[in-house]
């Protein structure tokens, strides 16, 4: 195995293969075992005396998480209770079969992989995993509390399959793996950990979703709820948000899609909504109309006039008039304390 790069990213290249039909030699299986012990974490390896094998395995260190490509079989690979307690690494894997098909059991339940499907495996409790033939898998290796699941769901999680029809976050996360690797490989340190973060979050939104657990907060109000403090920051970006919340911007966008709207429509119909609330309150009628869209993100008093009359079919000085000295029911927002921020700089409002 490799040692760490410049870029603080570790990588293994193993090779192992018996192409020819008589029995391995052991110290070809021996090493192959070493390999994947090594990589993930201790395990033994078997094979049919009377079928070739063959087996290659790429790893790189993802921040936090450890990403890896493994070709197998047909063969399996056993972590026992001996394995279990003797070795200390307690992460949680989280296998994508690529090529192939795979059994996965643990927990008294058996997975039945195919390409496309995912599974979590924890290596705190023994598994097996049955290859039938030459397969290809993408493995991560996450550290469990990356989850946010008490110990007590785990169960519920293991050895059982995921594919895109499985709910929202399956639909989000399985075609990220896809790339990952790749954008992994010709990323720099700072873009790797971003990666990791991403990936973080979306593998945990998953098992949470595939535990019969609810996220909590979930994601989506999670976000939501801090652009309420931020609607005052003209600068917002999709990126400020996704680095906030530790995804990636793509993931906001599919998040927001999701609701039927864009992230920059959003932004738009909540300020919207405060500057018209603002613009009703007896006490803000001192401030002209230029500043109360300022307040609220917006840089162009014109572009604030347009958005408005096309949502309320009025301008802001006819509404004003129109709402007159009566206080609004809703309790207005408040903008954020500029000063509270003295990091941001001014761009585009989205």
């Amino acid at each position: 195995m490799a040692g760490p790069d410049a870029g603080g990213r570790a990588a293994v290249l193993t090779t192992v293969s018996c192409a020819a039909p008589e029995p391995a030699p052991g110290e070809r299986l021996t090493a192959w075992r070493r390999a994947l012990s090594r990589t993930f974490v201790d395990v033994e390896v078997s094979v049919a005396p009377d079928r070739p094998w063959t087996g290659t395995l790429t790893a790189e260190r993802l921040g936090a998480l450890q990403i890896a490509t493994e070709e197998f079989g047909p063969g399996t690979i056993l972590r026992g209770a001996a394995a279990v307690a003797a070795d200390p690494r307690g992460h949680i894997l989280v296998r994508r079969q690529l090529e192939g098909t795979a059994l996965l059991l643990q927990d008294g339940r058996t997975a039945e992989l195919h390409p496309g499907d995912l599974a979590f495996h924890d290596a705190r409790r023994p598994f097996r995993l049955v290859l039938p033939e030459p397969q290809r898998a993408r493995v991560l290796m996450v550290p469990r509390a990356l989850l946010r699941l008490e110990e007590r769901h785990l169960p519920a999680l293991t050895a059982t399959v995921v594919d895109e029809t499985a709910g929202d976050a399956a639909a989000l996360l399985l075609p990220l793996l896809d790339g990952l690797v790749d954008e992994v490989a010709r990323a720099g340190r700072e873009r790797r950990e971003q990666l990791a973060r991403t990936a973080a979050e979306i593998l945990a939104t998953v098992a949470l979703e595939q535990s019969g657990r609810q996220p909590e907060p979930a994601l989506w109000e999670r976000i939501t709820a801090s652009l309420g403090s931020r609607l005052g920051e003209p600068g917002l970006t999709p990126q400020d948000i996704a680095d906030q919340h530790a995804i990636s911007p793509r993931y906001l966008h599919r998040l927001f899609q999701r609701q039927g709207t864009t992230v920059g429509a959003w932004l738009r119909a909540r300020r919207l909504e405060a500057a018209h609330q603002e613009l009703a309150r007896p006490a803000a009628a001192h401030r002209s109309i230029a500043t109360v869209a300022a307040r609220w993100g917006f840089t162009s008093p014109s572009h604030f006039s347009r958005a408005f009359r096309e949502t309320y079919g009025m301008s802001p000085a006819q509404w004003r008039r129109t709402a007159g000295s009566a206080a609004t029911t809703t309790a207005p927002l408040s903008p954020p304390d500029p000063a509270a921020r003295p990091h941001q700089r001014p761009r585009a409002a989205p």
